[in-house]
């Protein structure tokens, strides 16, 4: 994508109703996720967003309003949070936020779980795969005596490793109080108190059991667990509201944060502790117990529907168990089911690569496979290609179930938490490391194969209209000169990186329907429309180069999307006279966007003997190419 980031995300922000319609925002790895006012989000102008350069899809689940951008994600939040004055979803304590910065819960119990577990992992998610390769990479140097166990700088590494899944509570407690809205030092403190000396020192082993005020404690170890801590800031949350109501202002500084260490610490180590811990390893013994029963179903299931749970913002849910997995077994088996479907992925951006005649799909295609391959980061695939062209994204679900199926039956391991990828590959070392390499190559050679054999929807365009009264011709959008594209003074258009086509210097500002068909894209600027023909094929119509810029000055949309047109209909009016005082070029662009290369060729091959240097309207409504 362009590297103007400022321009990107000024339109982003204009197109979901303004920086006033925006609650909070935070980003994933791919996403900016957006809080809007609106709860119909009726502000948003979709149609807009989907169409920036730059903008993979749009995903409105969890009651977030999701831009995928993909791997620049991170530079284009970070310019809008500077330009911008936005609540940032990673939050500030609940003091900070006005009443109507406070979000109403929406959604069903479910949906809101797993916006909360999203919210909570996302902002250590990176920590904890950096940690993770880190342990993996030692496993290597050991394990080929590179470095001694043993050794002071194995065990300074080690710790560097450690440090995030032994102390992973306490990350958990500060993501936590961030998303309860509640103190996140009082909070620390609260969980800290579970890994303090004096209390490790009391559990010789998980289900001691010691005396509290005459009270019977049962005690665990709660380094790399995972439910603990997030519940018992969940019930500090609560709390601290009720003692916020008893506990006079004056005295809140000091008496608010001991009165809250007096009662939840020993709450935490009697009750929320112990039933956190159980209920952690209950999820991971049904999981294991499913997986060693059933390991082709499971990795059938998890492997196949992995990317359905990504496009819908719930695959967070399942983060917990594998985290807890790997403190409580010492491994986890869904991670490598996981990664069937992220290394199919991948090879449906080759299939696509290698089917598809467009230079644009064909530019995606190829710059999205290395990120996955080496990085696990699959969205640009599947927003940008399995979810466009819809055969590729069926390729990618039967590849990644059968080789998920594979790696469950066989069992295979993960030892640490990672980004399933070739640069982690050390996380699955082990009894069962040559299942896991023949899951991942599997995946990608069956998904790839699949989408080159069961085509993209490009080839099955019809190119020629055949319900328009006259099926062999297409007609100009405007009056004016023909030029060909390779003319035009823009890298995008002269390129054919959107497609190949036409270009015409106007001399009426009028812009015509080409075909018939059904209007699908029209920027509210008037400046630019895309159309599909009756028998599919999706035409771009783009009046001068970087109009959108006017911000509608000058033009006069006449259609809106869905309106249904008739070939040689008026879709909008422009002032050429407006357009060239402020020093832009009216070069009209027609693309054939979804129609393969060759196809394209012959369009423009068929008609060449009709483009004359001066094109004037004839009866039936158009300038005839």
């Amino acid at each position: 994508m362009s590297k103007d980031y400022g321009k990107l995300s000024q339109e982003i922000i204009d197109s979901v109703g303004g920086e006033q319609n925006i609650v909070s925002l935070y980003h994933c790895v791919t996403r900016l996720r957006f809080r809007l006012k609106d709860a119909d989000i009726a502000k948003a102008n979709k149609a807009k967003i989907q169409n920036l350069p730059g903008v993979l899809s749009i995903v409105e689940a969890n009651g977030q309003f999701q831009v995928v951008i993909g791997n620049e994600v991170a530079d284009v939040y970070q310019y809008i949070m500077n330009k911008y004055k936005i609540k940032s979803a990673l939050g500030s304590d609940s003091d900070d936020l006005s009443q109507d910065e406070k979000e109403e819960k929406s959604g069903n119990i479910l949906i809101r779980f797993f916006n909360v577990i999203s919210s909570i992992f996302n902002p250590i998610i990176i920590a904890l795969a950096g940690a993770g390769m880190t342990k993996a990479l030692l496993v290597l140097l050991s394990q080929y005596h590179i470095l001694d166990a043993e050794g002071s700088t194995y065990k300074i590494l080690s710790a560097a490793g450690n440090s995030v899944f032994y102390f992973l509570p306490l990350f958990l407690a500060v993501s936590a109080a961030r998303v309860f809205k509640v103190n996140q030092f009082v909070s620390l403190a609260i969980v800290a108190a579970l890994l303090e000396p004096n209390f490790t020192g009391l559990v010789i082993e998980n289900g001691v059991t010691v005396d509290f005020l005459g009270i019977p404690a049962v005690l665990m170890s709660y380094s790399g667990t995972v439910i603990p801590a997030i519940v018992a800031i969940y019930v500090y949350a609560h709390l601290e509201k009720l003692l916020k109501r008893f506990i006079p202002k004056s005295i809140q500084i000091f008496a608010l944060s001991m009165v809250a260490l007096l009662i939840m610490v020993p709450l935490t180590v009697m009750v929320i502790g112990p039933i956190g811990v159980g209920l952690g390893n209950g999820l991971g013994d049904l999981m294991n117990f499913i997986s060693s029963k059933s390991g082709l179903l499971a990795g059938l299931v998890i492997g196949a529907g992995w990317t359905f749970l990504v496009m819908l913002g719930i695959h967070w849910g399942i983060v917990p168990i594998m985290i807890n997995n790997l403190s409580t077994y010492g491994f986890d088996t869904l991670r490598p089911m996981i990664a069937a479907a992220t290394f199919a992925s991948a090879g449906v951006a080759l299939g696509v690569f290698l089917r598809s005649r467009n230079k644009g799909t064909k530019t995606l295609a190829l710059s999205s496979i290395l990120p996955a391959l080496l990085g696990g980061i699959t969205e640009p695939i599947v927003y940008g290609l399995s979810v466009r062209f819809k055969r590729p994204l069926i390729a990618q679900a039967i590849a990644g179930g059968i080789m998920g199926a594979f790696m469950g039956a066989m069992q295979t391991k993960a030892i640490v938490y990672v980004f399933p990828a070739l640069t982690t590959l050390p996380a699955f070392l082990g009894d069962t490391f040559i299942y896991y390499v023949i899951g991942i190559s599997g995946a990608f050679i069956l998904s790839a194969a699949l989408t080159y054999f069961i085509g993209i929807k490009e080839d099955e365009v019809e190119v020629k209209p055949t319900a328009d009264p006259n099926p062999s011709k297409i007609q100009l959008p405007v009056i004016g000169h023909a030029i060909s594209l390779d003319e035009v003074k823009d890298e995008v258009f002269s390129s054919r990186a959107m497609g190949d086509g036409i270009a015409i210097i106007p001399e009426k500002g009028i812009l015509y329907a080409p075909v018939s068909g059904t209007i699908e894209v029209a920027f509210p600027t008037g400046h630019a429309f895309g159309i599909t023909s009756s028998s599919g094929v999706e035409i771009l119509l783009h009046i001068g180069i970087n109009t959108v810029e006017l911000n509608g000055k000058g033009f006069k949309p006449k259609v809106i999307v869905g309106d249904k047109v008739e070939k040689g209909q008026v879709l909008a009016e422009f002032d050429l006279e407006v357009i060239k005082e402020a020093g832009f070029d009216p070069t009209t662009m027609m693309i054939f966007t979804n129609v393969p290369e060759a196809a394209q060729a012959d369009i423009i091959k068929n008609h060449a003997k009709d483009f004359v240097p001066l094109m004037k309207w004839n009866n039936s409504g158009g300038a005839t190419i």
